[in-house]
Protein backbone atom coordinates (compact mmCIF):
# COMPACT_ATOMS: atom_id res chain seq x y z
CA UNK A 1 0.00 0.00 0.00
CA UNK A 2 1.37 3.38 -1.00
CA UNK A 3 1.68 6.26 1.48
CA UNK A 4 -0.38 9.10 0.01
CA UNK A 5 -0.20 12.53 1.60
CA UNK A 6 -3.44 14.49 1.62
CA UNK A 7 -2.47 18.04 0.53
CA UNK A 8 -5.45 19.63 2.26
CA UNK A 9 -4.52 17.93 5.55
CA UNK A 10 -0.91 19.11 5.21
CA UNK A 11 -2.10 22.66 4.53
CA UNK A 12 -4.29 22.56 7.63
CA UNK A 13 -1.38 21.34 9.77
CA UNK A 14 0.87 24.07 8.41
CA UNK A 15 -1.80 26.71 8.98
CA UNK A 16 -2.27 25.50 12.58
CA UNK A 17 1.48 25.65 13.14
CA UNK A 18 1.73 29.20 11.80
CA UNK A 19 -1.25 30.25 13.92
CA UNK A 20 0.41 28.75 17.00
CA UNK A 21 3.58 30.74 16.35
CA UNK A 22 1.57 33.90 15.67
CA UNK A 23 -0.34 33.58 18.93
CA UNK A 24 2.79 32.82 20.95
CA UNK A 25 4.62 35.81 19.44
CA UNK A 26 1.60 38.02 19.97
CA UNK A 27 1.50 37.10 23.65
CA UNK A 28 5.25 37.61 24.10
CA UNK A 29 5.41 40.95 22.30
CA UNK A 30 2.12 42.14 23.79
CA UNK A 31 3.32 41.44 27.32
CA UNK A 32 6.79 42.92 26.89
CA UNK A 33 5.35 45.89 25.03
CA UNK A 34 2.93 46.67 27.88
CA UNK A 35 5.78 46.41 30.39
CA UNK A 36 7.98 48.77 28.35
CA UNK A 37 5.15 51.21 27.86
CA UNK A 38 3.79 51.40 31.40
CA UNK A 39 6.39 50.29 33.97
CA UNK A 40 8.74 52.88 35.43
CA UNK A 41 12.18 52.80 33.83
CA UNK A 42 13.80 51.86 37.16
CA UNK A 43 11.60 48.76 37.44
CA UNK A 44 12.33 47.82 33.83
CA UNK A 45 16.06 48.28 34.36
CA UNK A 46 15.91 45.93 37.34
CA UNK A 47 14.18 43.32 35.15
CA UNK A 48 15.99 43.74 31.83
CA UNK A 49 19.12 45.87 32.45
CA UNK A 50 19.19 47.55 29.01
CA UNK A 51 16.38 50.14 29.55
CA UNK A 52 18.74 52.04 31.86
CA UNK A 53 21.23 52.38 28.99
CA UNK A 54 18.90 54.26 26.60
CA UNK A 55 16.59 57.26 26.69
CA UNK A 56 13.25 56.50 28.37
CA UNK A 57 11.46 57.74 25.25
CA UNK A 58 13.14 55.03 23.18
CA UNK A 59 11.97 52.36 25.61
CA UNK A 60 8.39 53.67 25.29
CA UNK A 61 8.64 53.76 21.47
CA UNK A 62 9.87 50.16 21.42
CA UNK A 63 7.00 49.17 23.71
CA UNK A 64 4.50 50.84 21.40
CA UNK A 65 6.03 49.10 18.37
CA UNK A 66 5.85 45.74 20.13
CA UNK A 67 2.17 46.21 21.02
CA UNK A 68 1.37 47.28 17.45
CA UNK A 69 3.28 44.28 16.11
CA UNK A 70 1.50 41.92 18.52
CA UNK A 71 -1.86 43.17 17.30
CA UNK A 72 -0.69 43.01 13.69
CA UNK A 73 0.26 39.36 14.07
CA UNK A 74 -3.31 38.28 14.74
CA UNK A 75 -5.94 40.91 13.96
CA UNK A 76 -5.60 41.09 10.16
CA UNK A 77 -5.91 37.32 9.81
CA UNK A 78 -8.78 37.11 12.32
CA UNK A 79 -10.79 39.89 10.69
CA UNK A 80 -9.85 39.12 7.10
CA UNK A 81 -9.03 42.80 6.61
CA UNK A 82 -5.72 43.18 4.75
CA UNK A 83 -4.22 39.86 5.92
CA UNK A 84 -0.91 40.82 4.26
CA UNK A 85 -0.40 43.06 7.30
CA UNK A 86 0.24 39.92 9.35
CA UNK A 87 3.28 39.23 7.20
CA UNK A 88 4.41 42.85 7.51
CA UNK A 89 4.02 42.67 11.30
CA UNK A 90 6.16 39.53 11.39
CA UNK A 91 8.89 41.16 9.32
CA UNK A 92 8.67 44.40 11.31
CA UNK A 93 9.13 42.59 14.60
CA UNK A 94 11.96 40.60 13.03
CA UNK A 95 13.76 43.86 12.20
CA UNK A 96 13.14 45.12 15.73
CA UNK A 97 14.66 41.94 17.17
CA UNK A 98 17.66 42.13 14.83
CA UNK A 99 18.27 45.58 16.31
CA UNK A 100 17.92 44.04 19.76
CA UNK A 101 20.56 41.44 18.85
CA UNK A 102 22.98 44.21 17.97
CA UNK A 103 22.19 46.08 21.15
CA UNK A 104 22.70 42.98 23.31
CA UNK A 105 26.05 42.40 21.61
CA UNK A 106 27.03 46.00 22.24
CA UNK A 107 26.18 45.68 25.95
CA UNK A 108 27.92 42.28 26.21
CA UNK A 109 24.65 40.60 27.18
CA UNK A 110 25.46 37.24 25.62
CA UNK A 111 22.78 35.44 27.63
CA UNK A 112 20.13 37.42 25.72
CA UNK A 113 21.36 36.44 22.25
CA UNK A 114 19.71 33.01 22.06
CA UNK A 115 16.17 34.02 23.06
CA UNK A 116 16.37 37.09 20.82
CA UNK A 117 17.63 35.01 17.90
CA UNK A 118 14.77 32.54 18.42
CA UNK A 119 12.31 35.44 18.23
CA UNK A 120 13.99 36.64 15.01
CA UNK A 121 13.52 33.20 13.43
CA UNK A 122 9.92 32.89 14.62
CA UNK A 123 9.02 36.36 13.30
CA UNK A 124 10.66 35.56 9.95
CA UNK A 125 8.70 32.29 9.79
CA UNK A 126 5.38 34.10 10.24
CA UNK A 127 6.41 36.79 7.77
CA UNK A 128 7.28 34.28 5.08
CA UNK A 129 4.37 31.87 5.69
CA UNK A 130 1.75 34.66 5.66
CA UNK A 131 2.93 36.16 2.37
CA UNK A 132 0.23 35.76 -0.29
Amino acid sequence: MENVVDPSNEARKQNATVWSVQILLSLVFGATGVLKLFLPIDALTAMMTWPGAVAPELVRIIGTAEIAGALGLVLPMLTGIRPILTSYAGFGLMVLMIGALGFHLMLFQGWMLLPTAVLVVMCAYVGVRRMP
